[in-house]
């Protein structure tokens, strides 16, 4: 499941980018640190734009499809 959470509902997240991210326009950064759940957002939204608020079991999900490349097809 994902739901979409507003910057200021969101408090004690510890944002990272990705190593592999290359200051390109296709970065996001996740938060991994709140039990449960991990939110991701938009890099170039500055921390003000939406957040994505995945479950464990749907961002597991997530990763899989991305890794498998089943989006735009």
């Amino acid at each position: 499941m994902v739901k979409l959470v507003r910057p200021g509902e969101l408090v004690g997240a510890r944002w990272f980018k990705s190593s592999r991210s290359n200051n390109g326009q296709g970065c996001v950064e996740v938060a991994l640190n709140l039990a449960g759940a991990v939110y991701m957002r938009d890099t170039k939204d500055n921390g003000e734009g939406p957040i994505l608020h995945f479950t464990d079991a749907g961002w597991d999900a997530f990763v899989g499809a991305v890794k498998k490349n089943n989006f735009g097809k």
